[in-house]
């Protein structure tokens, strides 16, 4: 798990932010929009909404020190479910690269959005 950040509110709910979630073994990533402010137990209803409820809870999570996810809320959310959360270390390729690119790639479609004048609700 990883964020995309520095956004411009954008859409019905004026999202600023993303979560990227990759799937190491199927290498599917889904991009949820959410406001960068939201607490840990937010980001965790979304988690719960679009990943776990659809696929079930992942036996391991990795995702960077962001304050959100090394919260008390997040450790004890791992415990209850007795899996194992994991953190990236900076700079590390195998351990996130594939969510870093795929950040990477949207930046680059939001950009060309932004050059060209589209606005969100043009694609909604």
């Amino acid at each position: 798990m990883d964020w995309l950040t520095g956004l411009v509110q954008g859409g019905k709910e004026n999202f600023n932010a993303f979560l990227v979630i990759v799937n190491k073994y199927s290498s599917s990533i889904r991009f949820l929009p959410f406001h960068k402010e939201e607490k840990a137990l937010d980001i965790a209803l979304l988690l719960w909404n679009n990943i776990i409820s659809t696929c079930g809870i992942p036996k391991i999570i990795i995702s960077d020190r962001d304050p959100k996810f090394t919260s008390e809320f997040w450790t004890n959310l791992y415990d209850m479910f007795g899996k194992k959360h994991l953190f990236s270390t900076s700079y590390h390729p195998q351990t996130d690269g594939l969510a870093e690119r795929m950040i990477q790639k949207m930046e680059d479609i939001i950009r060309t959005f932004c050059a060209y004048g589209m606005e969100y609700k043009d694609h909604e």
